[in-house]
């Protein structure tokens, strides 16, 4: 028997005898009088196969049936006996009388993994076929039945209960082949570094499955063959010693091993893995100079060059910022010519020129450089002696350009100057002191081509007459350029700006502004105002003198000029009424100059009617009428001289603007004899002969205040060719000409006009001049002359 926390186990097999004998010698053996009655409750139960004993309370044991209790059974994993192994033998009371079968059910027996518990139906005995294993399972939870040999269950089902006893039969595993770690270079001892783990599927709660941990070896063994420790419990290593440095040893091997049975060398199970500890850089290593000097050079006025490289050596961990190396200049350069800046990938350092030097000032520099890294130095490390250096930097002399001083030059002069006249000089001067050569000048720029320049002297003088109204001139100034090189293979050359500021003269006469303006037939107010534009400056344009001309005859009769200032006049009818039409109004206008400029000055008035505010109604009409070649020429056409027979040419068409072409052939030199002197502007006319012309309908009517050019009228008698040329500039600068491929609209009189025939059309007001010189004109004149003079055709 075996007790174990107030109950008793029976170990072995017995047959009933000697099981009572035994249980009596038990209870007299843990001293319990077998006639007390509280002997159930001090052995509160035996666990028996069939049934416990009690006391009868005389002294005597007597049998109480009870349920069946089994204690767990231990079984050893890995057993080597002979199979089937018996275990236990289970029996009930019940089969003294009649035969009784037994079984037992649940995993292992008659369930997944099945055939590992086998129990003899007759006599009970329960036995293992195989070895067991506890990393698999680690305990059975059987149930035996016991029936009759119909069936009949005869006890209730009883638990028994397999534990697998373990035994150390698995070693330990490392969690990895190689743990990796670091720890930075100069670590104090007792460091942190790494932790390392294996587990072991033995029980952890016996010495079979507790692991212990040690350091086998250690590569490479310098400055000590210790520099690393592990706690051998819970597998964290540590350093143990100083001089860590990765300069020296970058990389550090460890051979562990792990241990069962609590490490136990004898008994235990072992296995080893590799931790591999990588040293981490700090900034310990102050970048140093491989040379005392450096030597590099540059030509003058060059920027953005590299005049030196510098090499440094570091050795901390390249491509860190302990590695990385700044350059600084410390002294030698106070006007910040020179920069350094740092190649990444070799680390070296580019001595650049930032700000251009010049050779006739400074034909060397000498620099003192520093180099540091870009993390700042470990605690206690020193900047050593070759982290400074020396830069000698020698300036080379080059050809350099002339140079114009001052640049740009201004000078002052008053317009008008005749050409040959001497301006100024405007010299270079050479910046090589130690060459001897020689400067030659000439042009580049003259918009106006109004100078030349001494290629020796560089002399400047005019060629032509400066005037200041040119416009190649910006806020009266003339810009003209030069150009000054020298004889050096190759030469060196610089360009200079001379500016000219001109100052006025009274060399432009005024003229009328507006040059147009609108009336209505009858006027109310009957007044204009208008003054004069002068392209001089003052003193030399306003104030202004208005005045009417004298011709022709009928200006002063129907106008007058009052003065309203110094720079507008007002124009004002001096008849109640005025017929509709285009008029020119000679205005003589003098300026205000030292020596004043006159000139007869033409202002178009367009007569229209006007409604009651004012405005013309019939504009379109009186936009459609030319202007003669006489500056007060007027025909005026009336319907019942409508009567007469039609025209080749409308006499209402000025003849200047109606120059036909006709695809036939002339009359040879007699088709060619005109007198053009008849088609030359007459200076004066009769008061009411103003020819009022026929302009195109798809004009666009023009008002007073629109500052269109116009085509001028000639104050003096001028050939017809002339005419026609200034008639011609002046449609080319019309902005509200039509375009070339527009559709151009004219008054077409067909059969049933309203105007009637004017094949007899004749003027009344000019009825008494002689048109019989139109026969000398040429056959295509004659025809005008028969009309006009009253021949046949």
């Amino acid at each position: 028997f075996r007790f174990t926390g107030g109950r008793i186990e029976l170990k072995t097999q017995w047959t009933k005898e000697r099981y009572a004998l035994c249980q009596l010698s038990l209870l007299l053996s843990l001293q319990i009088n077998p006639s007390d009655a509280t002997l159930a409750e001090q052995v509160p139960e035996i666990l028996i196969p069939w049934g416990s004993i009690a006391s009868k309370g005389d002294g005597t044991l007597r049998r109480v049936k009870r349920d069946w209790v089994i204690p767990p059974i231990n079984v050893p994993e890995n057993s080597r006996g002979q199979f089937p192994e018996d275990l236990v033998r289970i029996r009930s009371d019940r089969d003294k009388n009649r035969m009784l079968r037994y079984s037992v059910t649940g995993p292992g027996a008659d369930q997944p993994p099945t055939g590992i518990f086998i129990i003899n139906s007759i006599s009970g005995q329960l036995s293992v076929t195989k070895p067991l294993d506890r990393e698999h399972i680690s305990n059975f939870h059987l149930r035996a039945h016991a029936v009759d040999m119909n069936g009949n269950q005869v006890e209730n089902p009883i638990d028994v209960i397999i534990n697998v006893i373990d035994q150390n039969d698995n070693r330990p595993e490392f969690l990895h082949n190689v743990f990796n770690g670091s720890v930075p270079e100069g670590s104090k001892p007792g460091t942190f570094v790494m932790t390392v783990t294996a587990v072991d599927k033995d029980d952890p709660k016996t010495a079979n499955g507790m692991v212990r941990y040690k350091i086998l070896s250690q590569s490479p063994m310098s400055p000590s063959s210790s520099m690393f420790t592990i706690n051998n419990r819970t597998g964290d290593i540590i350093t143990m010693a100083a001089g860590l440095d990765r300069e020296k040893v970058p990389q550090y091997t460890l051979i562990l091993q792990a241990t069962d049975m609590e490490g136990n060398p004898m008994y235990g199970l072992s296995n080893t893995a590799t931790a591999v500890i990588r040293i981490t850089d700090v900034n310990d290593n102050p970048p140093e100079f491989t040379a005392d000097r450096f030597f590099g050079e540059v030509h003058e006025n060059r920027v953005n060059v590299i005049v030196a490289n510098l090499t440094v050596t570091d050795k901390d961990q390249p491509h860190t910022q302990a590695w990385s190396t700044i350059y600084r200049i410390i002294s030698g350069d106070p006007t910040g010519r020179f920069a350094i800046s740092t190649d990444p990938a070799s680390n070296e350092g580019w001595l650049t020129i930032v700000k251009p030097v010049d050779f006739e000032q400074s034909r060397s520099f000498t620099l003192n450089v520093q180099a540091e890294n870009e993390a700042p130095l470990a605690p206690g490390i020193q900047l050593s002696r070759q982290s400074t250096t020396v830069v000698s930097v020698h300036v080379l002399d080059v050809n350099e350009s002339p140079e114009f001083s001052p640049n740009p030059k201004s000078i002052k002069l008053e317009e008008g100057l005749p050409a040959g006249t001497h301006l100024t000089t405007f010299t270079a001067q050479d910046p090589d002191r130690f060459m001897r050569q020689t400067i030659r000048y000439s042009k580049v720029s003259d918009p106006a081509n109004w100078l030349k320049i001494d290629s020796v002297k560089g002399e400047i003088s005019t060629t032509a007459v400066l005037d200041r109204e040119s416009p190649f001139l910006r806020n009266d100034y003339y810009n003209a350029t030069f150009i000054a090189f020298d004889d050096a293979n190759p030469p060196a050359s610089g360009t200079g700006t001379l500016q000219i500021f001109l100052m006025d003269i009274n060399d432009n006469a005024p003229h009328v502004f507006p040059p147009e303006v609108e009336m209505c037939e009858t006027p109310d107010p009957n007044a204009i105002n208008i003054t004069a534009s002068d392209s001089d400056l003052r003193p030399n344009a306003g104030p202004f003198a208005f005045e009417l001309a004298n011709r022709p005859q009928d200006v002063r009769h129907n106008w007058t000029l009052s003065r309203l200032s110094g720079e507008h006049v007002q124009l004002r009818l001096k008849i109640g009424a005025l017929a509709s039409g285009i008029y020119q109004v000679p205005i003589m206008i003098t300026d205000s100059g030292h020596l004043p400029m006159s000139k007869k000055s033409f202002l178009k008035v367009k007569v229209c009617p006007c409604d009651h505010h004012g405005d013309c109604v019939d504009m379109e009409r009186i936009m459609a009428m030319g202007l003669g070649t006489g500056g007060s020429i007027d025909v005026l056409w009336r319907d019942k001289e409508r009567q007469a027979k039609q025209l080749l040419i409308d006499p209402e068409d000025d003849v200047r603007d109606n120059i036909l072409k006709y695809d036939e052939e002339g009359g040879g030199e007699e088709d060619q004899d005109y007198d053009l002197s008849q088609l030359q502007q007459p200076d004066a006319l009769e008061a009411e002969c103003i020819k009022v012309g026929i302009r195109r309908l798809d004009e666009r009517p023009l008002h007073h205040d629109h500052q269109y050019p116009l085509r001028s009228a000639a104050p003096h008698p001028g050939d017809i060719g002339d005419f026609i040329h200034e008639g011609m500039q002046a449609a080319d600068n019309d902005p509200t000409a039509p375009p070339y491929d527009s559709l151009l609209v004219f008054d077409y009189e067909g059969s049933g006009s309203s105007a009637g025939s004017l094949s007899s059309l004749h003027s009344s007001s000019c009825g008494d001049q002689d048109y019989d010189y139109l026969g000398d004109w040429g056959p295509r004149f004659r025809k005008l002359a028969d009309l006009y003079g009253g021949g046949h055709d």
